[in-house]
């Protein structure tokens, strides 16, 4: 901040409200730090805000969804580890000839997973806007690490039905806060690259997970199963995590690792971009207008429709490999491309985003091609042993990691409002749950991958529609909706003095004349 404005407080202008008001509280946390009026920042200052916040926030957040996606991938290798004998997950019908295989207990082990993430998504996310952020990240979190471990306790079929269901409620917490974390630290042109920072564990923990799970593989005594041993291991870590969390705090008006006249810039740059700070109010309104707001529907569609494909790749990935004829150990390291690959383009796509204005729809609908040409790969190719074609289809697959991490970013960045913002998380999320069930009997799997609706065979020859497809579709209608809403308002006669004053009164989107949505 520049040397001749002082940071100002609560106490340093009287034209503040009293902050113990409700009409205060209901106000955005922004505006007991910050004036009315816009105050010039030094850019240099700014920087070094933006850098503390980055070196703080993201590592831990990388880490935490990394541990996300490794306790939900993990089922996949554990299968390949003796879990399926040993919780009857597999059941062959020996009364047919020849006999038959259903593997719908394992399906319906990981669509549990997701019932459970849709039971705990609006409760956690609502719960993590009223209360202080780090107590309940952080006893929830630890709750999900017990409740990871005690799956090696698991001796049937339905008790692992019920340890997933469960797990899934609390995990559920994790991803919504991490995004309602970005939009509360971070500009509009900042936000999509620090979604994709964190996003970006999906391909980072592919890899970490599929070496800590090949060096499972290699254990040949003790009294455990392995698939048992990878289950304590990522619930160890993730209490581990659960305590780091409890030093998240509420906001940017309360970060211990800011100074006092830090947080006030943390606060003030984000004036501009009108998206506020943090409400812990829940407002009726809001959620009232986020459940009529067609833009939401459309991003949590697009969500829906992409995560298809994760169904498969995080639930059976190593399993769907060795049907190509490698062995359980080949089939675990050949997850290494793919999560290299999901890495790079997550990071490469939110890098280009915050470099390049409004392009975000755009590069969205780009990298829906590999994910359409990589599923067409493994559904129309031959499976024989090592054949090449499908296990490239499989790997180019892995671009639906960029076009999730975008819509993430899409959605976030296009909202304002604390409850409004908390409800798009959690709807983004519960979309993401649908996605995953869609396709849970694996054998039928590629074909339900590209193909969602498959139509009686006609005259006209009509293929039925692919989900990335429809992926596409959604983003352009999107793009049409938003570019005309930002063209209405550049047109209005506004003061741009207001601007100022709409920022921290934790208005939604609809009702800031101000706000400008990002394409």
């Amino acid at each position: 901040m520049n040397s001749n404005t002082p940071p100002r407080t609560e106490k340093s202008h009287p034209d503040h409200e009293d902050h113990s008001s409700l009409a205060s509280q209901e106000k955005d946390a922004g505006a007991a730090i910050v004036p009315h009026h816009a105050v010039a920042i030094d850019k240099a200052a700014e920087r070094r805000v933006l850098r503390k916040i980055d070196l703080f926030l993201i590592p831990v957040m990388w880490v935490g969804y990394g541990l996300v996606y490794y306790d939900k991938a993990i089922l996949g290798s554990a299968v390949l580890f003796g879990m399926t004998e040993d919780l009857s997950l597999r059941v062959v019908d020996r009364t047919t000839t020849p006999p038959t295989t259903s593997t719908d207990r394992l399906s319906w082990a990981t669509s549990m997973f997701y019932f459970g993430m849709l039971a705990g998504l609006y409760p956690l996310t609502f719960l993590l806007q009223r209360f202080v952020m780090g107590n309940v990240l952080g006893g929830v979190v630890i709750l999900w690490g017990l409740v990871a471990m005690l799956t090696a306790a698991v001796t049937s079929w339905q008790g692992l039905f019920a340890q997933r269901f469960f797990l899934g409620f609390v995990e559920s917490i994790m991803p919504t806060a991490f995004m309602c974390i970005i939009t509360n630290y971070y500009t509009q042109e900042e936000q999509a690259l620090r979604q994709s920072w964190w996003f970006s564990a999906t391909g980072g923990w592919t890899i970490i997970g599929g070496a800590l799970n090949y060096a499972f593989a290699h254990i040949t005594g003790g009294t455990l199963r392995r698939w048992q041993y990878i289950y304590l291991l990522a619930g160890a870590l993730t209490v581990l995590y659960g305590g780091l969390c409890f030093l998240i705090p509420n906001s940017a008006v309360s970060a211990w690792f800011l100074t006092k006249e830090e947080r006030v810039i943390a606060v003030e740059r984000l004036r501009k971009g009108q998206t506020g700070v943090r409400c812990q109010v829940l407002k009726w309104s809001q959620l009232k207008e986020a459940i009529m707001d067609v833009k939401i529907w459309l991003v949590a569609f697009m969500m829906a429709a992409a995560y298809t494909v994760n169904g498969a790749v995080s639930g059976f990935g190593p399993l769907i490999v060795s049907t190509f004829g490698y062995t359980p150990l080949h089939a675990i390291l050949l997850q290494f491309p793919l999560g290299f690959l999901v890495l790079v383009f997550i990071l490469l796509t939110g890098y280009l985003s915050s470099r390049i204005p409004n392009i975000r729809l755009a590069l969205l609908i780009a990298c829906c091609l590999p994910v359409i040409a990589g599923c067409a790969m493994i559904w129309r190719s031959t499976w024989y042993r090592r054949a090449p074609t499908p296990v490239a289809g499989y790997t180019i697959i892995g671009f639906f990691g960029p076009v999730v991490s975008l819509i993430i970013s899409i959605g976030m960045a296009n909202v304002a409002g604390a409850t409004k913002k908390s409800f798009t998380a959690a709807a983004i999320f519960v979309a993401y749950c649908v996605g995953n069930t869609l396709n849970r009997h694996y054998p039928a799997l590629w074909l339900g991958l590209i193909i969602w609706t498959i139509l009686e065979e006609q005259p006209t020859d009509l293929l039925g529609v692919a989900s990335y497809c429809i992926v596409i579709l959604l983003a352009a209608a999107l793009y049409l909706l938003l570019a005309r809403e930002n063209k209405r308002r550049d047109a209005l006669a506004l003061d741009e003095a207001g601007r100022d004053t709409h920022a921290f009164r934790d208005l939604t989107d609809k009702e800031n004349p101000y706000f400008r949505y990002v394409l």
